[in-house]
């Protein structure tokens, strides 16, 4: 009985300093974001400031043009992930049902584009996107995907795989007897099954083009700037928008603006995923892969 009791304590102590270590950076972020310059410089301030400077949140949104980058963001981010996921899930299915020549080949390469880092392809893409023309344009996000070389597209191609695995074989032929053709066989056995696949793979598809900017400031240019790509300039802008008596310390004035421009970056992600964080769970353990 001891035993146990102090089993359940170690762990309940070992999940709550996990959660913390996980939660500090947020919580920092957010406690300094709401900091005044003088709580900034302040040593006895460390979590608490004495004033909640709410206007750095302001500033912040004036700096990024929040609302219409943040629209730019979520469809730079939501369309690649939508064509991305289903090009995946069609792929994957092909993998785990299908037999032909050379399968096995085509799925280490398949794997291969995920373990090869993106740097050695970056440049023979670039050239490649110039050639055809969709450079500086959602083009260059929205072709790789539709051909199965969007962002990371190995990773949920394995998973696809392993959801389309778990369908009996027997059902899928016991529809073909009953006349179903590989369409209704598709959507009406393997998609069902393959439903935390799907979420998995869009969730971590829109969380990756979200946050990508090398490759977004490298084949957009100038001409799509999304909230991460923004904050790579974001002390630039902020010194530009606010005068010098305004700025005060400079650099720590723009320390709390920055936080709070940061914490309004990723708020969106994390009202995504705690809307789905249930299912998103299920599907992760479903799969077995438990990280990139």
């Amino acid at each position: 009985m001891k035993k146990a009791v102090a089993g359940k304590l170690f762990l309940y102590i070992f999940l709550c300093v996990t959660g913390f270590v996980f939660l500090y950076p947020l919580l920092k972020m957010l406690s300094m974001s709401l900091m005044a310059p003088d709580d900034l410089v302040n040593p006895l301030v460390n979590w608490v400031p004495y004033g909640f400077e709410t206007a750095n949140f302001s500033k912040a949104v004036q700096v990024l043009g929040y609302g219409e980058t943040l629209w730019t963001t979520i469809y730079v981010s939501v369309l690649p992930a939508l064509l991305q996921t289903l090009v995946c899930a069609l792929t994957g299915y092909g993998i785990a049902r299908y037999r032909f020549k050379g399968k096995n080949i085509l799925f280490g390469l398949i794997l291969a584009t995920f373990i090869i880092p993106s740097q050695i392809t970056m440049i023979p893409q670039f050239l490649m996107y110039k050639n055809l023309g969709i450079l500086y344009s959602l083009k260059a996000y929205l072709l790789p995907a539709v051909f199965g070389q969007g962002i990371r597209s190995a990773i949920f191609i394995l998973i696809f795989v392993l959801f389309f695995q778990q369908v009996p074989v027997s059902l899928t032929e016991a529809a073909e007897i009953d006349g179903a053709n590989q369409i209704v066989i598709f959507t009406k056995i393997a998609v069902p099954v393959a439903k935390p696949g799907f979420l998995i793979s869009f969730l971590l598809s829109v969380v990756w083009y979200w946050n990508e900017t090398y490759l977004g400031s490298l084949y957009f240019g100038a001409n799509i700037k999304t909230l991460p790509m923004k904050l790579e300039n974001f002390v630039e802008t902020f010194n530009k928008m606010v005068s010098a008596s305004e700025a005060g310390d400079g650099a720590t004035a723009n320390e709390a603006v920055q936080m709070a421009g940061t914490f309004l970056i990723i708020l969106p992600l994390l009202i995504l995923f705690f809307c789905a964080q249930k299912q998103f769970i299920e599907g992760i353990e479903k799969t077995g892969i438990t990280g990139e």
